[in-house]
C-alpha cells in the first residue's frame, strides 16, 4: 500500500491524500487550492499525479471548499466512482458546491469581458454549474459509527470531527495479502466546547495517522470568553452608532455568530441592535443546519427546546437580493453586517468593507483563520492602506479579532487528541494542512509526548505503508 500527498502539503489549502492498494486507487478529499489565481487555476484544473478516470472512490471527510471543492472538476476529467460522507455533509455540499460553481462561472465572465475588449483569448471557467451537478450525483451517504467496504480490502468507519457540521474523522482498515494495517484520518480536527456541535470523538487506535496542523504551534482564546468579548464589541458600536461588519464563512462560522448572539440578547448583554446576514450561500447553510440537530450539543438542543430556533431571532434578517445588499450602505447604525468570504478575498463583504473602513466609528471584526496575502489577513496586521477592488482605502475602523471561535482545534487540543492513541502502535503521524512553521512546532510537541515517527511530507511525497 502506498499513499501519496497531493494537497495541504506544508500549507492550508487543497486538501488531497491518494491511497493505492489491492490495485484499487482512493482518494481522501478532493479540495480546492486557493491562492496566486494563475497558480491556483493550473493545479485545480491539472490532476498532476493520477489519471482521474482511475480512481475507484473519493473519501469526503467534510464540506469546506479547501476539502471539496476541486470534485467537479476531478468528475469533469473522468471521475465516476463513488463519494462517501455524512448525510449532513452531502447537504452542505450540494449548497457548496453549487455556489463555486457559480463562482467560477462568474469571475470568468468578468475576466473575459476585459480580454475580449483587449483581443486576447477567454478564459473558460475551471468548473461549471453543470460539472457540479454532476458531481452530486455520485454521493453515496454514510453515517457516523457505521463501517462500509469501500473497495475490496478497504473499510471506512467515520467519527464526529466537531469541526463542522457533518465532518467526520474517518478510520480506515486495510487488509492486504493477508495483513490487516489501520490508517486514521482527521481531516480538519474540532475543539472541546464549540458552540452548537458535539465534540470531537476519539478514533479506534491506528499503525499510521494523517493529522491536520493549521494551529500546530498556535493558542486560542478560551472559547468560555468570546461571549462577552461579543457583548462589549456590540456595546462600543452602540455608544457611537457605529457598524459591525464581519467577513465571516458562510458554513458554521456565521451560524455560531448568530447563535452566540441569540443568546447575548436573551441574556441582556448587550444592547439589541439590527443583525444582517447577507449571503445567500449562509442562508441555505442555515437552513441546512436547521435539518441535522443530530449534530448538536446538549447545550443547543436544550436551548432549541425552549426557543425553536437558535439561528434566527428578533431583530435578524437574512438577506438574499441584490438589491436589499446595497441597501444595507444607506441603513444608519448602529447594526452588524455578517457577510462572506471570511478571507474578505470574493463576495459582498467586499462592498461593506469599501464603504465602512473608513468610518473610525465602524468596527470590523475577524473571526477566522485568513491565509498570507488575503485582504483578511491585511485587516488583523492592521495595515494603514489597503486596496478594495483595486482602490486604496484608509484603515480607519475599529479591528476586533476573535481567535476565540476558531473551529480548529489550536496546539493544545490537537497535542491532546493525539495522545490519544497507543505511541507504542503508532508507526508514523504524517503531518497535513498546516504552514511548515506550524508543523515543525508541532511535530516537536507530538515528540514530547512520546511519538517517535513524525513525517512532515511536501507535495508529492510517496510513502510505503
Amino acid at each position: 500500500m502506498q499513499i501519496q500527498f497531493i494537497g495541504a502539503d506544508r500549507t492550508v489549502t487543497g486538501s488531497m491524500h491518494y491511497l493505492s492498494v489491492n490495485s484499487h486507487k482512493v482518494l481522501l478529499d478532493c479540495g480546492l487550492y486557493q491562492g496566486k489565481r494563475k497558480e491556483a487555476f493550473e493545479i485545480n484544473r491539472n490532476f498532476e499525479f493520477f489519471d482521474p478516470a482511475e480512481i475507484n472512490c473519493l473519501v469526503l471527510s467534510h464540506a469546506h471548499i479547501d476539502h471539496c471543492g476541486n470534485i467537479p472538476s476531478l468528475v469533469k476529467k473522468g471521475f465516476k466512482g463513488k463519494i462517501f460522507c455524512t448525510p449532513a455533509t452531502a447537504d452542505l455540499v450540494n449548497v457548496m458546491l453549487k455556489d463555486s460553481a457559480h463562482i467560477q462561472e462568474k469571475d470568468v465572465e468578468f475576466v473575459n469581458k476585459r480580454r475580449k475588449k483587449q483581443g486576447k483569448n477567454l478564459f473558460e471557467p475551471l468548473y461549471t454549474l453543470e460539472d457540479a451537478e454532476n458531481a452530486l450525483k455520485l454521493i453515496e451517504e454514510v453515517s457516523y459509527h457505521d463501517e462500509l467496504e469501500i473497495v475490496p480490502g478497504v473499510k471506512i468507519k467515520f467519527f464526529d470531527a466537531g469541526h463542522i457540521l457533518g465532518s467526520a474523522l474517518t478510520s480506515i482498515t486495510i487488509s492486504e495479502n493477508g495483513n490487516t494495517t489501520s490508517l486514521a484520518f482527521t481531516g480538519d480536527l474540532g475543539r472541546p466546547n464549540l458552540p452548537i456541535l458535539k465534540d470531537p470523538e476519539k478514533m479506534p487506535d491506528a499503525d499510521y495517522l494523517i493529522c491536520e496542523s493549521t494551529y500546530g504551534g498556535r493558542f486560542h482564546d478560551k472559547i468560555e470568553g468570546a461571549e462577552a468579548k461579543l457583548a462589549d464589541v456590540i456595546k462600543r458600536a452602540y455608544a457611537r452608532n457605529g457598524k459591525i461588519i464581519v467577513p465571516a464563512f458562510s458554513l458554521e462560522r456565521t451560524q455560531e455568530i448568530v447563535y452566540s448572539l441569540h443568546k447575548i440578547f436573551e441574556k441582556n448583554m448587550a444592547p439589541r441592535i439590527p443583525i444582517y446576514v447577507d449571503s445567500p450561500l449562509s442562508t441555505n447553510a442555515t437552513a441546512i443546519f436547521r435539518k441535522h440537530p443530530e449534530c448538536f450539543d446538549k447545550e443547543t438542543i436544550e436551548f432549541m427546546h425552549k426557543y425553536e430556533d437558535p439561528f434566527g431571532f428578533n431583530k435578524l434578517t437574512y438577506v438574499n437580493d441584490v438589491e436589499d445588499s446595497k441597501k444595507l450602505n444607506d441603513k444608519p447604525g448602529p447594526l452588524m453586517i455578517i457577510s462572506a468570504s471570511g478571507m474578505a478575498e470574493t463576495g459582498r463583504i467586499l462592498h461593506h468593507l469599501a464603504n465602512n473602513i473608513e468610518n473610525e466609528n465602524n468596527i470590523i471584526m475577524m473571526v477566522g483563520y485568513c491565509a498570507e496575502h488575503t485582504l483578511g489577513k491585511k485587516i488583523i496586521e492592521k495595515l494603514p492602506v489597503v486596496k478594495i477592488f483595486g482602490e486604496e482605502y484608509m484603515l480607519k475602523a475599529e479591528v476586533v479579532v476573535m481567535n476565540s471561535l476558531s473551529a480548529h482545534a489550536d496546539s493544545d487540543g490537537l497535542t491532546n487528541y493525539c495522545a490519544q492513541f497507543d505511541k507504542a502502535r503508532m508507526k508514523n503521524i504524517f503531518l497535513v494542512h498546516g504552514d511548515y512553521d506550524q508543523q515543525q512546532k508541532f511535530a516537536s510537541r507530538l515528540k514530547q509526548t512520546g511519538f517517535t515517527k513524525i513525517t512532515i511530507p511536501e507535495r508529492g511525497d510517496v510513502f510505503e505503508i
